[in-house]
């Protein structure tokens, strides 16, 4: 048993236990009810829901969600193609979403999957400044794919996104 200053009153009968919180005007309230014997306190019940209320809401404004986004290629990309495309990857990673890097293999590319595979960990390479592989590359069906999660610190800059600065004032 604790009262409402936080002393501990060693154990009582339910009975003394809820006469002292009816004299204080308080509520008895159980707080550990598997404990031998069960632990409870005297409070104010209406005021101990809305501090876990605001606990609860504090902890879900913190809580950081991932959206996965998805940038798809082909196995016979051309260089420039690749590099919009890891462009945008990076401005994804920096944005602080996951990334879903899928090749999509057509009619009988499927036999080369090498080539995506050497895709694959080339944009991890270039991505390795900004990202973390979550999820090595995986054929399924006939598409190849792999996760990279944003790091939480970058490692370095971007290699293929130029880093706007502001012009000089004369």
């Amino acid at each position: 048993m604790i009262d409402e200053n936080g002393h501990q009153l060693g154990i009582l009968q339910t009975e003394d236990a809820l006469a002292r919180a009816r004299a204080a005007g308080l509520d008895l309230i159980e707080v550990s009810p598997n404990a031998q014997p069960p632990d409870c306190k005297i409070a104010d019940y209406g005021r101990l829901k809305y501090e876990q209320s605001k606990k609860d809401k504090d902890a879900r404004k913190k809580q950081r969600h991932f959206e996965l986004k998805e940038v798809k290629l082909r196995p016979k990309i051309e260089t420039h193609d690749y590099e919009t495309k890891a462009r945008m990857a990076e401005r994804l990673l920096l944005d602080g979403s996951k990334i879903k890097v899928t090749i999509m293999f057509r009619g009988r590319e499927i036999t080369y999957t090498s080539f995506g595979r050497k895709l694959l960990d080339r944009m991890a390479e270039d991505m390795a400044p900004l990202a973390t592989v979550e999820r090595e590359a995986r054929l399924e069906g006939k598409n190849m794919f792999m996760i990279l999660a944003p790091r939480a610190t970058p490692a370095g800059p971007p290699k293929f996104s130029v880093l706007t600065k502001e012009p000089a004032s004369a």
